[in-house]
C-alpha cells in the first residue's frame, strides 16, 4: 500500500523537521521550471503528483491529523475511547450470514468475469504511464568499476531504475527488482540501476558508502554511478524511484514513478517482450 510517507520518502517515524525537508526536496523536484520541457503525459503525472505531495504534507505536519492517519493506515493504535466502542459493537450471527453470502456472491461474480473476459491469464501491474519516444544513450561507469552502456542491451526489454540510497522506496522496491533480474534475466530482460551520485554526495554519501549499501541488497543487475547528473536529466528525472520501460527497438514505452513490484516488471516485461518477437527483434 502506497501511503503518505511513501510518497515523500520517509518512515513512518519521521520527525517534523523531516517531513518539512522531505516535503521541500519533493517539491523542489517538481519545480515547474523543472518539468516544463516534458511532454504532456509527463507533465500531467508531474502535476498529479505535486497535489498529492502537497495532500499528504497537509496532513503529516498537522499532528493531530498525521494521529488520525496513522491510526488508519495501522502504524499507530487506536485510541482507547475509539477502541471500547467497536468492542461493545459484536457482529450478531444474523449479519455474518448475510456477509458471508455476500462475499461468495461477490467472489462468485469476479471469477465468472475473470472466465469470460481471459484476464487471469495475465499478471495485472499499476498503471503506469506511456509514452513513445527513443531512450537518450548513456554509458556511465559501474559500482564494479566497468562500463555500462545503454545501445549494448538493443534487442532487448530494458528496465532503467534511477535511485537513491536515502529514498525509501528505492529500498522496498530492490528485492522485487533483483527477483525480476534472476527470473527475466537469461529470458531478454536487461535491469540498469544508475544511482543519482551527485544528490548522493551533496547528502554526503561517498561512493564506497554506495558500494556498501549494493552488496547490503545483494544486488547482481549493473549499478551505474552517475556522477554529474546528465543521465538524470537527459531523462527528465525528477522524483524518485522513476523507472523507464525500454522496448527491444530502444524506446521509452512506459514510465513509472514510485515502487514497483515484481508483477509490474513481470507485466511490462510479458507484453514489450511479445511486441518485440512480433516485429522480429532477437
Amino acid at each position: 500500500m502506497s501511503t503518505h510517507y511513501a510518497l515523500l520518502g520517509l518512515d513512518s517515524q519521521a520527525g517534523s523537521d523531516e517531513i518539512g525537508a522531505a516535503y521541500q526536496r519533493q517539491r523542489e523536484r517538481y519545480n515547474p521550471d523543472r518539468v516544463a520541457d516534458l511532454d504532456d503525459d509527463l507533465r500531467r503525472v508531474a502535476a498529479e503528483r505535486t497535489a498529492e505531495i502537497d495532500r499528504a504534507y497537509a496532513i503529516l505536519s498537522d499532528p493531530a491529523r498525521r494521529r488520525q492517519y496513522d491510526v488508519s493506515i495501522g502504524v499507530a493504535p487506536p485510541d482507547r475511547g475509539t477502541a471500547r466502542v467497536s468492542a461493545r459493537r459484536q457482529i450478531s450471527p444474523r449479519e455474518r450470514m448475510f456477509a458471508a453470502v455476500g462475499v461468495a456472491a461477490a467472489l462468485a461474480l469476479v471469477a465468472a468475469i475473470w472466465v469470460i473476459t481471459g484476464r487471469g491469464a495475465d499478471v495485472q501491474s499499476q498503471a503506469m504511464g506511456e509514452v513513445n519516444r527513443p531512450a537518450p544513450a548513456f554509458s556511465l561507469q559501474t559500482v564494479a568499476g566497468d562500463s555500462v552502456s545503454l545501445t549494448a542491451y538493443r534487442g532487448k526489454v530494458v528496465l532503467v531504475n534511477f535511485w537513491g540510497t536515502w529514498c525509501e522506496p528505492c529500498k522496498r522496491e530492490m528485492p522485487a527488482l533483483q527477483a525480476a533480474n534472476q527470473r527475466y534475466g537469461d529470458s531478454g530482460l536487461a535491469i540498469i540501476g544508475v544511482n543519482l551520485t551527485d544528490d548522493e554526495k551533496m547528502q554526503g554519501t561517498s561512493e564506497d558508502a554506495i558500494r556498501a549499501f549494493v552488496a547490503q541488497y545483494n544486488l547482481t543487475y549493473p549499478i551505474a554511478l552517475d556522477r554529474d547528473g546528465s543521465v538524470t536529466n537527459a531523462f527528465r528525472v525528477f522524483p524518485l524511484p522513476t523507472s523507464f520501460f525500454i522496448d527491444a527497438q530502444g524506446r521509452i514505452r512506459y514510465v513509472h514513478v514510485g515502487e514497483l513490484t515484481l508483477d509490474d516488471v513481470t507485466a511490462r516485461f510479458t507484453e514489450l517482450q511479445r511486441e518485440g518477437l512480433a516485429l522480429g527483434a532477437p
